[in-house]
């Protein structure tokens, strides 16, 4: 093995992780202010937080790399940390920032304790052999209870509870051992294996002017400006023309070594040519292998987004539109590789894209940086999930699309994906709790204690049943004191059927459904109900249906808007009036069959809220 003297300067690679709200982004704040990286005069709240959305929603969805220097017993190290996001949805972000670490800050709210992403963090930390800090936040707070969470992360977690050190991010108690102690508990970076170029990609975004910038930890070796590189994993080759790090504002670097972190512009224009978890090696002296790279994320939840031109008007939508959308879609997947897209076609809506997600907050995230930063409107049908269906000729096909469901003649069954969930809530609201899993076909597994008041529960439940509105439900039953993680385990068989949809007897493909058959006919109402709110009277009676196959299970009628025709008729024969009444009938009967029925966007969201 080939090694090298250790880098002048100490360094320490580490991430900031912890569950949603619980103060990483404030605690970075502080880390900036504390190592004098930013002047009092320029420091803000979530100043790591560079979107307007992360601001308005007050989360973290990117994750954000900073090097900064600390002085400690007399030396100078340099720290290179990553503030995570905390919610279920981002934790793909969290793998990727952990890849590029030694380290790890677990932070922990002293008011709310261990929470279901403190646990999942945790173990994804574990399982990458990083080093964890325990960190017990805000307590400035007069509900805060900092020996009481010390226990719970010693009892859940198993870091013991002497080591937790005690912070307020917001006053910057604490801030000064927390940053002595990353300097002495986190491991220095292993020694390089070769003295070849290799760097690993774990972030890149797009620049209208430099092109693409990649961010990269160097793990072997070193890069300078001017070097001719090849991306290890699609093989092309680029001269690095920028180098540089955050500090947090940009700094420019003429050489990078062993173990540092910054980033990259070297005129790579087309988005394809950079993936994130590609290793950067010499073109003239590449690497023999590449860094293990990262593991593809599984998306759990899919939906189609449309030009919101096109209309209903039978996908007339102009291909200016189209292309507008195809390129924000490409410019965001650059800079957030955890959702994918393919070209769709729909006779309502005509062409847009079906998109996978990591869940319903990253689904909610990216059609509104698509309208922010692409620039585009866009109509986005209710999201399904990926089943799996099993074929007479034993083969299994996968579908993302209630709508590419084979005929049934050809199934044996439909798989539905099963997920393990894991909730942590307080000891009043578990019955309750127990009656909803219950009621969306969730299977018991365990029942632990966390404390003297909040207990673990764990369930598998079918994606399909979480990815509506448990998790609001959720919330509403512990008055926000539950938090759930979940993660998929596997395909599992089921009595699932396809709902059709039918407006005005037209079978309407974005509004189809997979569901269980005892469940069919209820929600079926439930969504006809939905959309005799959402779909304006035409001049025409609008029959809405659901109808498994060719069987009808619901219907509801949206009345015609009707003219008076017996407001002239001052008494007078009443065959004059029936006469009239029938003329009428028989005109609507005729603009029943040419007449077209326009579906607002609110109505394909209609199955989103399904009930009980």
């Amino acid at each position: 093995m080939w090694g090298s003297p250790s880098p002048p300067v100490p360094i320490r690679n580490f991430s900031i992780i912890a569950h949603i709200d619980h103060g990483k982004s404030t605690l970075a704040d502080r880390l900036l202010q504390a190592t004098k990286a930013v002047s009092d005069r320029e420091a803000r709240a979530q100043l790591l937080d560079s979107m307007d959305l992360e601001r308005e929603r007050g989360i973290t969805i990117k994750a954000s790399a900073v090097t900064v220097q600390h002085v400690y017993k007399g030396e100078t190290y340099q720290l290179n940390f990553i503030d995570t996001p905390g919610h279920v949805d981002f934790a793909y972000e969290v793998s990727r920032a952990l890849t590029a670490c030694e380290g790890a800050v677990l932070v922990v709210d002293s008011t709310q304790g261990v929470q279901a992403q403190t646990v999942a963090n945790a173990y994804l930390a574990v399982t990458n052999n990083l080093e964890l800090i325990p960190v017990i936040n805000k307590i400035d707070l007069p509900a805060a209870d900092p020996d009481g969470v010390a226990m719970e992360i010693e009892q859940v977690l198993g870091l013991k509870a002497e080591d937790c050190i005690l912070v307020s991010a917001k006053t910057g108690q604490g801030i000064q051992p927390l940053l002595d102690a990353i300097c002495e508990k986190l491991p220095s970076p292993a020694p390089p294996k070769t003295d070849k170029l290799r760097a690993l990609i774990f972030d890149s975004v797009y620049d209208d002017y430099k092109g693409v910038v990649v961010y990269f930890r160097v793990f072997d070796g070193s890069i300078k400006a001017g070097d001719k590189i090849r991306m290890m994993g699609t093989g092309r080759t680029f001269t690095v023309t920028e180098l540089g790090r955050n500090t947090p504002f940009p700094q420019k670097m003429t050489k990078f070594g062993h173990a540092e972190v910054g980033y990259m512009a070297a005129s790579i224009k087309t988005l394809a040519d950079v993936r994130v978890g590609d290793t950067i090696t010499h073109e003239n002296d590449p690497a023999d292998e590449p860094l293990p790279g990262y593991e593809e994320p599984k998306q759990m939840v899919f939906c189609d987004f449309y030009p919101s031109s096109s209309g209903a008007d039978g996908g007339s939508g102009k291909k200016g539109d189209f292309e507008a959308l195809r390129e924000a879609i490409e410019k965001l997947h650059l800079n957030d590789a955890s959702f994918t897209f393919e070209v769709q076609h729909s006779e309502a809506l005509g062409f847009g894209f079906r998109c996978g997600f990591l869940g319903l907050l990253h689904m909610d995230i990216v059609q509104e940086r698509l309208e922010r930063e692409g620039n585009v409107e866009v109509v986005q049908t209710a999201p399904t999930v990926t089943y799996r269906v099993a074929m007479n000729d034993g083969t299994e096909l996968e579908i993302h699309n209630p709508a590419d469901l084979p005929d049934l003649s050809h199934v044996t069954g439909i798989l539905e994906p099963l997920v393990k969930i894991e909730i942590i809530c307080p000891n009043e609201n578990i019955g309750d709790l127990m009656k909803l899993c219950d009621a969306r076909r969730g299977m018991f597994k365990s029942q632990r204690f966390l404390s003297d008041t909040r207990q673990i529960l764990d369930y598998e439940l079918p994606l399909a049943e979480i990815i509506y509105d448990f998790y609001d439900k959720l919330k509403s039953i512990t008055r926000g004191y539950g938090t759930m993680d979940y993660e998929l385990i596997g395909f599992r068989q089921d009595d699932l059927v396809k709902v059709n949809i039918l407006v005005n007897n037209e079978p309407v493909e974005a509004l189809s459904l997979i569901t269980h058959r005892a469940l069919a006919e209820h929600r079926s109402r439930v969504i006809l109900e939905k959309l005799k709110k959402q779909i304006d009277r035409h001049q025409f009676e609008i029959p809405l249906q659901a109808a498994i196959g060719g069987r009808i299970i619901a219907r509801e009628s949206i009345k015609a808007l009707r003219k008076n025709v017996l407001a002239k008729c001052y008494g007078g024969d009443v065959s004059r009036k029936r006469k009239l009444l029938e003329k009428q009938k028989e005109g609507k009967k005729r603009m029943k069959t040419v007449g077209m029925v326009s579906i607002p966007q609110e109505a394909f969201m209609a199955i989103l809220d399904q009930g009980d």
